[in-house]
C-alpha cells in the first residue's frame, strides 16, 4: 500500500497517564510489539496512542479517569509523527478542573480532536470487543461509528449533534413543549439524523465491498457479511435522501404522544443495529464459536483498514491489544504477513515475547515493566 499516505510515531511521551509518572520512548519500526507481565500498563500506552486522533480513545474513559492516581489530575500523551517526510509534534491532554481535553498541533492549541485526523487515522481491537456480536446494538453502533469516522472525520460531530438534538426533543416533550418548537426541533433531528444513518450505511456498503474484495487473499479468518438494519431503515428503504428526511420529520410529529409516554424517542437511527454473519456458513456471528468470532472479528479490522487507507489516502495506525494470544501459530504468521503488506504502523500487545516469533525482521519488541519500557529486539536489516 505504498501508494497511501502512511504516519509513523517515531516518538511518544507520557505524563501522568494511567500508570506513567513519565515515559518517553522512541519508536523506530512500523510494527511494534509491547510484551510484559499483565498490569504492566501494556494497554495503557495503546489508550495513549488512540487519544491521538479524533473521539474518546479505546477505552471510552471519563477524561479525569486516565490521570494517574496520586497525581495532580493532569494528564498528557505527545507524539513525533513523520508524514509526507516532515515531521510534526502533536499532543493531547487534560488540565483538571478544565472540561475537554486540550489539543496541540506543533505547540499551537487547535479547537477540537477533529483536527488530529489530518495526521493519524487511527482504528484498534481490544479484548472489550470480544463481545460485540453478542452485547447490545449500542455497542455496535459505536462501533460502527468508530468505522465510520476513520473514512469520514465530519461524522463524529454529526452523531455528536443528532444525540444532543434528540435529547433536546425528549426534554421538551417532557415538559409539554409548544408544537412550533417541537417541529422546529423535530426538522433538526431528521436532517442530522438522515445524515447519520446514510453515512452509516455508505460505510456498511463500501466494507462489505472490501471483505467481498478480500475473499480473494485467501486469509485464514472467515468473512463477515453486514447489514445496516432497524425500524428506521425499513420504513426508509428505497427513498431518496430528501424523502427519507422527511419521512423521518413526520415519524417524529406522529410519534410525539407516544414517545412522550415512553419518556424517549422510539424511532430513528439512534436504535439501528450492525448485524453481522459468517457469510460462509450464513449464520449470525453471535452464534458462532468463540473462536470464529474473534476470527470475524479480525477479519472485520483487516477489512477497515484497506478501506480507510483507500478512501482517506492515508493508512491507518492499528493497537491491536493482546490479539496474538488467541490465535494459533499458522494464524498468528498469516496475520503478521497480512499487517506488513498494509503498510501502515502497528502496534502489538502481548505477555510472551514468543508470540511475535513471526514478526518480520524489521519489527520491534519493547518490554514493558514497573512503568518503564525497554527494547529487546530492534529492527534488523535484511
Amino acid at each position: 500500500m505504498s501508494e497511501f499516505r502512511t504516519a509513523q510515531l517515531t516518538r511518544l511521551s507520557l505524563t501522568d497517564f494511567r500508570n506513567y509518572t513519565q515515559l518517553t520512548m522512541p519508536i523506530a519500526a512500523n510494527m511494534v510489539a509491547f510484551v510484559g507481565a499483565n498490569g504492566a500498563g501494556k494497554t495503557n500506552i495503546l489508550e495513549a496512542i488512540s487519544f491521538l486522533t479524533a473521539g474518546r480513545g479505546l477505552r471510552r474513559a471519563a477524561l479525569a479517569d486516565a490521570a494517574r492516581s496520586g497525581g495532580s489530575g493532569n494528564w498528557s500523551v505527545a507524539a513525533t509523527v513523520l508524514l509526507d517526510g516532515l515531521e510534526t509534534k502533536i499532543g493531547t491532554g487534560l488540565v483538571a478542573g478544565v472540561s475537554g481535553r486540550k489539543v496541540r498541533i506543533d505547540g499551537q492549541e487547535v479547537r477540537g480532536s477533529d483536527a488530529l485526523l489530518d495526521y493519524m487515522r487511527v482504528l484498534w481491537l481490544v479484548p472489550a470487543m470480544d463481545g460485540l456480536f453478542t452485547g447490545s446494538g449500542s455497542d455496535r453502533r459505536r462501533f460502527l461509528d468508530r468505522l465510520t469516522l476513520a473514512i469520514d472525520p465530519a461524522h463524529g460531530r454529526r452523531v455528536a449533534d443528532f444525540e444532543n438534538a434528540l435529547r433536546q426533543r425528549n426534554r421538551l416533550l417532557d415538559q409539554g413543549g409548544a408544537d412550533a418548537y417541537l417541529s422546529a426541533l423535530e426538522q433538526q433531528v431528521a436532517d442530522v439524523g438522515t445524515a447519520v444513518s446514510i453515512a452509516r450505511q455508505e460505510t456498511v456498503g463500501l466494507l462489505s465491498r472490501t471483505i467481498e474484495d478480500q475473499a480473494a487473499q485467501s486469509l485464514p479468518f472467515p468473512h463477515a457479511a453486514l447489514t445496516l438494519e432497524g425500524a428506521f431503515e425499513t420504513e426508509t428503504s428505497g427513498l431518496s435522501a430528501a424523502d427519507r428526511e422527511e419521512r423521518y420529520r413526520q415519524l417524529l410529529s406522529d410519534g410525539r404522544a407516544r414517545d412522550r409516554a415512553a419518556g424517549r424517542t422510539l424511532n430513528g437511527p439512534h436504535l439501528s443495529d450492525l448485524k453481522v454473519r459468517h457469510a460462509a456458513k450464513d449464520m449470525p456471528a453471535s452464534q458462532s464459536s468463540t473462536g470464529e468470532q474473534k476470527a470475524l472479528l479480525i477479519g472485520l479490522i483487516l477489512a477497515h483498514a484497506e478501506l480507510t487507507a483507500k478512501v482517506s489516502g492515508m493508512t491507518p495506525v492499528l493497537l491491536l491489544d493482546e490479539v496474538a494470544a488467541h490465535l494459533d501459530p499458522n494464524r498468528r504468521a498469516a496475520l503478521f504477513s497480512k499487517l506488513s503488506s498494509l503498510g501502515g504502523q502497528v502496534f502489538m500487545t502481548g505477555t510472551d515475547e514468543a508470540l511475535f516469533e513471526a514478526l518480520p525482521p524489521a519489527s520491534e519488541i519493547i518490554e514493558i515493566s514497573a512503568g518503564t519500557s525497554r527494547q529487546i529486539r530492534g529492527p534488523q536489516t535484511p
